[in-house]
């Protein structure tokens, strides 16, 4: 039986509250943390966990030996912290998205994971859905050839007081805007699937919350040199809490067909003078093939929670690494980069690079405006994106 701690109980703990209960077996919530303890209290009492301890700070815990496994659900700028405590304190650490701010943190975190020998694995709960993950086998298999073009619509919309919120809205404290908060999943996936690209081009702007310093809206453009996958390829990624009705996909342009989540395929084969026939014989082969991958037991973020606790149980591997984390990070911090300077970039970002740390990255990025409002919490719950179904 493993002893869990939450630390943050604002609304992305409810996720890994909801996870960590779906398995009373294996696991018991035992420490909740949270500056306002009330809302820990109040977590206590939703979720019916009479012996669960409840404390202001991480670092009153930090000691506890019982502790086996621990959720870090806080906003962003403390992330690197608080894992790194309990990394060093001989805890085995999941932390919320984003891994952190800066590669400067990631690299602390993935170096205090490695002294420790404990699991650390950053949330990427979208690889724990069957029509993501199905798409990555289906790439992987190579029946639709090399990649040539890539489509990443992160659409969100968010009304101008979602940025009152007290940490939201910052450089500072949430570490960027919906590139980081929001694109990070469809990123992750983008990573995943293709790797790092080689150059990255980006305009970053705030058309509609004159309330905070961050961005509400990236365009992007990588490309891609090495990798016989998808060399010479380009990738479109926008990152956006400005569209309405969400509409959210990856969309893979093959050298054979074309392919997508939500799934969609199509195929096309050249007429004498190069003009397209549809293929419908491989995009049937292609359907097939898709359909006949196995569904997952467990999915999003229930899904990596017990991937992680079966390495913890056996000793295993497991999913998401710090690594995995790190470069969805240096994508992002890339699109910052090159939107913040206006020119094209190269991969990979250097230790020497300003952008390397969040220090840096606040010196030279555009605060687009003064956040205005601050409340300490809202009421209602969150929606956390597409499950990618037809």
């Amino acid at each position: 039986m493993l002893n869990v701690a939450i630390i943050g109980t604002g609304n992305i703990s409810r996720m890994h509250l909801d996870a960590y209960v779906t398995f009373p077996e294996r696991c018991v919530i035992t420490h909740l943390v949270d500056i306002y303890p009330e809302k820990a209290e109040q977590k206590k009492k939703d979720y019916k966990l009479p012996n669960a301890k409840v404390f202001a700070s991480h670092k009153e815990i930090l000691n506890d030996p019982s502790i086996d496994l621990v959720s870090i659900c806080t906003p962003p700028y403390v992330h690197a912290e608080i894992a790194i405590d309990f990394l060093k304190a001989g805890k085995n650490v999941i932390v919320e998205k984003p891994m952190a701010a800066s590669l400067e943190e990631c690299d602390a975190m993935i170096k205090a994971a490695k002294e420790s020998g404990k699991i650390f694995s950053p949330i990427a709960q979208n690889r724990f859905r069957d029509p993501i993950a199905n798409l990555k086998t289906v790439l992987d298999s190579g029946k639709i050839g090399k990649v040539v073009h890539a489509q990443i619509d992160s659409h969100w919309w968010r009304g101008h007081c979602y940025y009152d919120l007290w940490w939201r809205g910052t450089w500072e404290k949430e570490g960027g805007g919906c590139t980081l908060n929001h694109a990070v999943h469809h990123i992750d996936m983008l990573g995943w699937m293709l790797g790092r690209p080689s150059k990255v081009s980006a305009m970053i702007s705030n058309a509609a919350h004159d309330n905070a310093e961050v961005e509400d809206i990236s365009v992007a453009v990588m490309q891609y040199g090495g990798g016989a996958c998808a060399k010479g390829a380009l990738v479109q990624v926008t990152s956006s809490v400005i569209h309405h009705g969400e509409e959210q996909q990856v969309i893979f342009q093959g050298e054979k067909a074309r392919i997508s989540a939500p799934w969609k395929v199509y195929a096309s084969t050249p007429k004498d003078n190069g003009f397209p026939i549809e293929n419908t014989d491989l995009e049937k082969e292609l359907t097939a093939y898709y359909e006949s991958l196995p569904h997952l037991t467990h999915i999003a973020h229930t899904g990596q929670i017990d991937n992680v606790m079966k390495a913890i149980e056996t000793g295993g591997d497991f999913l998401i690494k710090g690594e995995d984390g790190r470069l969805t990070i240096e994508l992002i911090t890339a699109i910052f980069k090159a939107g913040s300077e206006g020119k094209t970039i190269d991969l990979p970002i250097q230790k020497d690079d300003p952008f390397y740390t969040v220090k840096g990255i606040m010196a030279n990025v555009p605060h687009f405006y003064q956040k205005t409002g601050s409340v300490q919490d809202f009421a209602g719950n969150i929606t956390v994106g597409s499950e990618y179904k037809k």
